[in-house]
């Protein structure tokens, strides 16, 4: 029996997704790659582009990390330099990138629960007129809290930079308008709010981009013009694709175009969310972010005022349910994190109210 998956991805998916995956095509099958004329056009209607407005889709093989990466590493100038607003792991991850690169930047850190200073940021830009880039992780998975994408994206326009954003954990799953928050790439992954399986990471840009940065590749691998470049040109993938994980994300597509798109996606979602702190409050745990500042994609839990109580234990009895739920990423408070994505129910919500509940009380 399938365990129901209370993270940020990889996440529960439907019955159907999975099955797409029960057969063998060839990486060059006409079919296959009809198949991903398909994704990469579902994909942009997925955010309201279309490649008649010049935005295009590149799939880019491995995992949401791989597509960060080889943004970094392919539209920044050996002469650029890129700001990156951090409040989180990932955010810091895009720094680390940037060292590996020899990639000019600075890391404008917050604390993981509090949403950046604008000002700030206003501030650093105003007294370093050599930034080329701007990069945000809009839902930043080490706490659930939710960037303002738009605040920030105007910021890096109105100083003539480019905005990169990490939208991982929220593609998908939160409405994102790409004119007002003025985006130029977007970067997330097959297994998060499309609700499809691991296996590939996918960005959103515009081809004047692509065109206008096309020599500052600093990867063979991960270089996304000459990924583009061969995709436009033959139809494939310059290396083996993963067939499989694209022929369930085909089928993702199609189940959340028959829920009634992204704002009808974003509703189940934030009632799962609502449904979930409710519950959570009443057995006696607080959330890490302020309501404010929370998304309803994953949620940060401090450990309860319970004595005895040991979320590896807990882990242990909710796993032994079926369910599964995530440790926390945090190094200076004590905590867990549930996400409220994927093929979930109020049912399956009420499952893990009650489990977690029983455990407590067995404390108690």
């Amino acid at each position: 029996m399938d365990k129901i998956l209370f993270t940020p991805g990889p996440l529960t998916t439907s019955s159907a997704v999975k099955q797409k995956m029960m057969r063998d095509l060839g990486s060059r099958d006409t079919e296959f790659m009809e198949i991903i004329k398909d994704v990469l056009n579902g994909i942009l209607k997925v955010s309201n582009l279309s490649k008649n407005d010049g935005w295009e889709a590149i799939l880019m093989q491995g995992s949401g990390t791989f597509g960060i990466e080889a943004v970094v590493s392919s539209v920044i100038p050996s002469n650029g330099k890129l700001l990156i607003v951090s409040n989180g792991a990932y955010g810091k991850n895009m720094s680390k990138m940037c060292l590996i690169h020899h990639i000019n930047h600075l890391e404008l850190s917050f604390s993981e629960n509090q949403i950046p200073n604008i000002n700030r940021i206003i501030e650093i830009l105003e007294n370093d007129k050599s930034f080329t880039h701007l990069a945000v992780v809009h839902c930043e998975t080490t706490t659930g809290i939710l960037n303002p994408i738009k605040e920030i994206g105007n910021i890096a326009h109105n100083f003539g930079l480019e905005f990169i954003v990490d939208a991982m954990s929220s593609f998908g799953g939160i409405p994102i308008n790409f004119d007002d928050c003025k985006i130029d790439y977007l970067i997330s992954s097959s297994n998060k709010c499309i609700e499809s399986v691991p296996g590939f990471s996918f960005i959103i840009t515009k081809k004047e981009l692509l065109l206008k940065n096309q020599a500052n590749a600093r990867t063979f691998s991960l270089d996304i013009f000459d990924q583009w470049k061969r995709m436009e040109k033959t139809g494939q993938f310059r290396f083996t694709p993963p067939i499989h994980s694209i022929l369930a994300f085909h089928q993702a597509l199609i189940e959340l175009e028959q829920e009634g798109g992204v704002s009808f996606r974003a509703k189940r979602y934030s009632n799962n969310h609502n449904q979930l702190i409710n519950g959570m409050k009443k057995i006696g745990f607080d959330t890490y972010i302020a309501p404010e500042y929370q998304s309803y994609i994953i949620t940060t839990f401090l450990y309860p005022n319970i004595h005895l109580f040991d979320f590896q234990i807990m882990y242990k009895y909710l796993s032994e349910r079926n369910i599964i739920i995530y440790p926390g990423k945090l190094t200076e408070v004590n905590t867990f994190r549930i996400g409220t994505i994927g093929k979930i129910t109020y049912n399956d919500i009420n499952k893990l109210l009650e489990s977690i509940e029983s455990y407590c009380n067995r404390l108690r």
